[in-house]
């Protein structure tokens, strides 16, 4: 990777700046894609003088991406939303990857890193699993080189999923079981994903591939609360909720400026999300001996405990 041009949208995010870090390491020079590159300034110290520079770019504005990827010679697109706002999810997860899809292949990029999600599909329930599988098309479509990385939920300091839940329990004496809470999940440390997508980058991996990543362990919706509980020393009553209830509320909740729960989110949860086989994943790329979630995310829930203040923590 030393000396290579790599321009990364969304760089300045969970994952984003995992990865940043790794290429700054690797030697490589970053342009770090962001609509605030003010916010991605944080980057900067993780490589030297002048190797990773934030860049505006708008993922709607085709002229500002072209504009990113003019000298690139590879490309990552790490851009998604979990809930409809400022972006919708089509905007986000479909048209902004074509945009920059296009974009590569007029500059003649063919190394292309995708994000997406694990189980997303053209008849996906929710809407946001139908535009990541439209974003999907849409690379292959312009870069057929292009590789997908479909994680299942992903863990570490900065995350939107234990980080939520633990601050919803600091807060209410209950926690939802929606639907029961017997949804399956394979959470997958950002540290491995980082690594996945290097090992992407460096050629480990198939063209064309899509690539499933899934943590060591499998936990219920149920499990996952029952860990946090666990690691912030608190007790809540877990209260199950049929799904058909849990719609209805996700429903009025998504009418907040920041819902805690919404309509599609429900209905991705009634789906499993775990590595079901037939898409080659971490053993393919190289990468063992995976981090598990009872292993790493006890540090940063701290803050949530009982008398825990809430500190910068740097893992991975």
């Amino acid at each position: 990777m030393r000396g290579k041009r790599v321009a990364v949208f969304g760089g300045s995010g969970f994952v984003g700046r995992h990865l940043v870090r790794r290429l700054a390491q690797a030697g490589a020079q970053v342009t770090v894609a962001v609509r605030d590159p003010e916010a991605a300034l944080f980057l900067k110290p993780m490589g030297d003088v002048g190797q990773i520079t934030p860049l505006y770019a708008n993922i709607r504005k085709p002229k500002t991406v072209q504009r990113a990827v003019e000298t690139a010679d590879m490309v990552v697109n790490l851009v998604g939303v979990l809930h409809q706002g400022e972006q919708s999810f089509a905007a986000a997860h479909a048209m902004g990857p074509k945009h920059i899809a296009e974009a590569a292949a007029a500059a003649g990029i063919e190394t292309f890193v995708q994000m997406s999600a694990l189980g997303v599909s053209t008849d996906s329930p929710s809407l946001y699993g139908r535009t990541k599988a439209a974003g999907e098309a849409a690379v292959l479509e312009a870069v057929p080189t292009a590789t997908i990385v479909r994680p299942s939920v992903i863990f570490g300091p900065e995350d939107t999923f234990l980080n939520r839940f633990a601050a919803m329990a600091r807060l209410s004496p209950v926690l939802p079981l929606i639907g029961g809470g017997t949804t399956r999940f394979q959470p997958v440390f950002v540290g491995d994903v980082a690594d996945a997508f290097m090992a992407l980058l460096q050629g480990r991996g198939e063209p064309g591939a899509a690539y499933d990543l899934g943590g060591p362990r499998i936990y219920t919706f149920k499990e996952i609360l029952e860990f946090i509980m666990q690691a912030t020393g608190r007790r809540r009553l877990l209260v199950p909720i049929p799904f058909g209830v849990a719609r209805i509320q996700g429903a009025l909740l998504q009418l907040l400026p920041s819902p805690p729960l919404t309509l599609d989110q429900v209905k991705s949860l009634e789906g499993d999300n775990v590595v079901e086989g037939g898409n080659p994943g971490f053993g393919e790329l190289g990468i063992e001996d995976l981090s598990l979630m009872e292993a790493v995310a006890p540090a940063y829930l701290q803050r949530y405990a009982r008398g825990g203040r809430i500190r910068s923590l740097d893992v991975g």
